[in-house]
């Protein structure tokens, strides 16, 4: 059997395993005690309180040297209904797709907030009340974002109602401004062809503007005519059947400008799409039968290519007098009755409430201010203090560190 010895350590070995045993300096203080930590900002506090009030002193004579700010308010309830050309255009997203995908736009209140917003109105009041130079900037962008940043629009959660505010050193300015965003956005939704009566409307317009130049070129054109030939009018059974023709003419004109309005809103299998291209291919046959009149011979209609050629010219350049004539008159009171829709449609901005001079400064609050710069003051103090302490205990280990050596080299 083999004999276990015990060895036993002497006191000089039991002395030096205890000193290796034994937590360094530098273990102990990587390990956070709250009570030392109180205790240091306690006898730190002194430190403390005059970095407070430093940092707080500065910063109240800031807050003094800032300008007051005054906050002017508008408000106006958006139009609503299946008049409003907002909610028109707010269904006709909606059935896109969802509201995620149309940048969050869900009733006529959010759409009229956006328009609020966007850069046309901006710059339109940039340009009225000279910002560029209020603000002091050399370019329209910067005006821009420092109007942006001074106006606050919002939307009524239960209300709807949209209230602007605008706030600037200049109380004046301020309800100026405020006041100008509602007459601006009156301005550009009455630009904004939303309705389905704004779009007709347009359309005869465009139409009303061509048809006007036709019509006198064709009357220049009877004029020299006359000079060129110097014939009179006709009279008897051919200025009737030109008459005939040039109303047939316009009768077709005048469907065809029905036709092209409703197939901005319908197919090619809309009921009426069908009936109009059928109501034209049978005036457009009568015209033609009139033209070589063989519509009614018994009834004693000339051809018109049995006319001599100067009358027949004559003919030809006042029926297109009569013919636009007819035309312009028709489209005028179609788009006179597309105008009474638009103003019987068209959205009405309800002010609640225009903006006041604002007589009570809303900014800045220099007590507040002030006060957060105590706090900060003492947080900056304390991490002063704490970060001291730490640098004085990392010197102490530091200078532990060194002597460990020379004091076991000793021991040896």
């Amino acid at each position: 059997m083999t004999d276990h010895v015990t060895q036993v350590a002497s006191p000089a070995e039991l002395q030096n395993a205890d000193r290796f045993e034994q937590p360094s300096p530098k273990d102990e203080g990587s390990q956070i005690n709250l009570l030392d930590l109180f205790e240091t900002l306690k006898r730190g506090k002194g430190a403390i309180f005059k970095i407070a009030l430093g940092v707080g002193l500065a910063t109240g004579m800031i807050a003094f040297r800032l300008p007051n700010k005054y906050t002017s308010v508008a408000s106006f309830v958006p139009p609503s209904g299946g008049g409003s050309s907002a909610a028109s255009l707010v269904g006709q997203l909606s059935s896109l797709g969802p509201a995620s995908l149309l940048g969050g736009v869900k009733s006529s209140g959010d759409l009229y907030a956006g328009i609020l917003k966007s850069r046309s109105i901006a710059e339109e009041l940039i340009k009225r009340f000279n910002l560029e130079k209020v603000y002091g900037v050399n370019h329209e962008s910067d005006a821009v974002n420092i109007l942006g940043a001074n106006t606050a629009i919002s939307v009524g959660l239960k209300d709807s109602i949209i209230t602007i505010e605008v706030t600037d050193k200049n109380p004046q300015l301020a309800c100026d401004l405020a006041n100008g965003y509602l007459d601006a956005l009156r301005e550009t939704n009455g630009r904004m062809a939303l309705t389905e009566a704004s779009q007709r409307r347009l359309f005869f317009d465009q139409q009303l503007d061509k048809e006007k130049d036709n019509l006198a070129d064709a009357e220049v054109n009877l004029k020299q005519g006359e000079e060129q030939s110097g014939l009179i009018a006709p009279i008897g059974q051919t200025t009737l059947q030109l008459q005939t023709i040039e109303k047939t003419r316009a009768e077709i004109a005048a469907r065809q400008v029905e036709l092209s309005d409703l197939r901005q809103s319908s197919t090619e299998q809309n009921p009426m799409v069908v009936r109009l291209h059928g109501v034209i291919a049978d005036l457009q046959g009568q015209l033609a039968r009139l033209q070589e009149g063989s519509d009614n011979k018994d009834s004693g209609n000339i051809p018109t290519s049995k006319v001599p050629a100067a009358q027949l010219d004559y003919i030809r350049r006042e029926r297109e007098v009569k013919y636009h004539e007819a035309l312009f008159e028709m489209i005028a009171k179609q788009d006179e009755a597309a105008r009474m829709d638009e103003a019987r449609d068209a959205p009405l901005l309800q002010v609640l409430d225009r903006a006041s001079y604002p007589d009570r400064k809303t900014g800045p609050h220099r007590s507040l201010i002030t006060l957060g710069g105590l706090l900060l003051g003492i947080l900056i103090g304390s991490v002063w203090v704490l970060a001291r302490k730490y640098l004085q205990s990392a010197s102490t280990l530091f200078i532990l560190s060194e002597d460990v050596p020379a004091i076991a080299k000793s021991n040896k």
